[in-house]
């Protein structure tokens, strides 16, 4: 006689299901918000390296405004003006800007029909060194050394509102994100409240075998901080592809030329999915195991 035939055993099912009608609501949300805040973060990148680049230019020149003498012609005034700061220590290239340049500069306030009998003054543009730039006391004296009436303008009251605006869009970027990286805190939070009260039958059972706390904490750790990471890599794939499509369109100075977006801004982005991972993470088991103590 044969034997009775072998009971087929399915494999242990996993204590929490694979999937979740909820999960795909909470995988769109997650990536919205890693989405922003990659733009957010690549904003803030882009305003710092402009900044930047507006502080390095502006304190590498100096602008100088000539008014010529009552027996002397505007061009004459501004070649004598030149002359004496190229002489100065720590004055680089000097120019004197032609009329036609400095009517141009005038342009977009005052129109293209000029009066001939306006009186424009000249502008002289002074490219300084940059290990060791001259002051504007030092390039003022030269001028008065040679009797030119002009006024020196080393670009310092600009220099500090381009301080102030890059620090204040550099600040905004952040707190933007900083607030997003709170809202998924909050999102992976509620659904892990809820999804252990879901679960409370399964919860007292195991507790009743003996897992502990910090066990089934980690399960809803695990899970949320995958689905996270999946959701931090496809936002950062989008903000990807819409910063490199301003920076395609726009070519070198990109969409924005006030805020152009840089290849290398793309960089960073590589770390929003172990972000979005972690953060989720730990406010899974943070939000479990405060249940959980609720709950025994």
């Amino acid at each position: 006689m044969s034997g009775p035939a072998p009971i087929s055993r399915r494999p242990p099912a996993p204590l929490l299901p694979a999937e979740d009608a909820r999960d795909g609501a909470l995988v769109f949300v997650v990536t919205i918000l890693c989405f922003i805040a990659c733009l957010a973060l690549v904003s803030a990148l882009a305003a710092n390296r402009t900044a930047h680049g507006w502080r390095t230019e502006l304190k590498g020149s100096a602008t100088v405004v000539v008014r010529p003498g009552p027996n002397e012609t505007p061009d004459a005034a501004a070649a004598r003006a030149a002359d004496a700061l190229a002489g100065v220590r720590g004055v680089g290239e000097v120019e004197a800007l032609e009329k036609e340049k400095a009517e141009a500069l005038l342009e977009p306030w005052l129109g293209k029909d000029l009066p001939e009998d306006l009186a424009i003054p000249r502008l002289v543009t002074v490219d300084l060194d940059a290990k060791h730039p001259a002051s504007a006391a030092a390039m003022e004296a030269a001028l008065q050394a040679a009797q030119v009436d002009a006024t020196v303008d080393d670009h310092s009251l600009w220099l500090k509102d381009i301080l102030r605006a890059g620090l204040l869009a550099q600040s905004a970027a952040i707190a933007v994100a900083a607030l997003i990286v709170a809202a998924a805190a909050a999102v992976i939070a509620f659904a892990t409240r809820a999804g252990l009260q879901a679960r409370g039958d399964l919860v007292s059972v195991l507790h009743l075998a003996g897992a502990e706390d910090g066990f089934i904490a980690a399960l809803f750790q695990l899970r949320f901080g995958r689905m996270a990471a999946i959701a931090g890599l496809m936002g950062a794939g989008a903000a990807a592809i819409v910063a490199g499509l301003f920076r395609l369109i726009g070519g070198e100075a990109g969409l924005m030329p006030v805020l152009p977006v840089a290849w290398s801004d793309l960089l960073p982005l590589l770390a929003c999915p172990i972000a979005a991972g972690a953060v989720a993470a730990i406010s899974a088991r943070t939000t479990a195991l405060s249940l959980l103590k609720e709950m025994t």
